[in-house]
């Protein structure tokens, strides 16, 4: 089975510069737009899957009325990274309550941390792959879901901006990474630093 992993539009956080983690913000205009933007750049999919979380719940619904495609499947597994007691905080405030964290690599309580969030996805994928009929899904997510399964794979980190996304290949629960795709024009994307959620 093919799934294109797709990062969902900007939140109201991203715009801000906040991590994330499993808060719940909502997307921004921008982010509706970005959506509505990316399904005219989309190939033929049978089935829109998402994370619960509503900027990537909200992300697959806008794709999935503009392409006759449905219902949007919410999978809990492939929720963001929990970003711990720096959910809410942007990368100044971080610094300055935990100075030296992010130079060093280290992360709060609460984090979690990439072999229990790349057991989740996984978990998560196998999911879609043993319920979800068809050939090809889109799956709309997180960045730290895509980068996760990325490193896994041996791929270095690169940001990806919103609406970025990852092709995959899943079968018999072996999944390969495939090629990155752009679904919108990088101008119209955020700027994120690596590890903000």
């Amino acid at each position: 089975m093919k799934l294109l992993l797709v990062r969902h539009g900007q939140s109201e956080w991203n715009a801000q510069g906040r991590w994330q983690g499993q808060a719940d913000p909502p997307l921004t205009e921008l982010g509706r737009k970005q959506a509505r933007l990316a399904s005219q750049s989309l190939g033929s999919f049978d089935a829109i899957i998402a994370s619960p979380l509503q900027r990537a719940s909200e992300t697959a619904a806008i794709i999935s009325a503009q392409m006759g495609v449905g219902p949007v499947i919410t999978v809990e597994n492939l929720k963001e990274r929990s970003a711990g007691d720096w959910s809410g905080l942007t990368r100044a405030e971080i610094e300055d309550q935990y100075p030296g964290y992010l130079a060093d690599g280290r992360r709060p309580p609460g984090y979690e941390h990439d072999a229990e969030l790349i057991d989740r996805v996984r978990a998560g994928l196998i999911e879609v792959e043993d319920n979800v009929g068809g050939d090809t899904a889109l799956v709309v997510c997180h960045g730290g879901v895509i980068y996760v399964l990325e490193e896994e794979l041996g791929e270095q980190w690169e940001r990806l901006g919103n609406l970025g996304a990852r092709w995959i290949d899943i079968e018999a629960g072996q999944i390969r990474l495939g090629e990155r795709a752009t679904l919108i024009d990088e101008s119209l994307t955020t700027t994120q630093a690596k590890g903000t959620l």
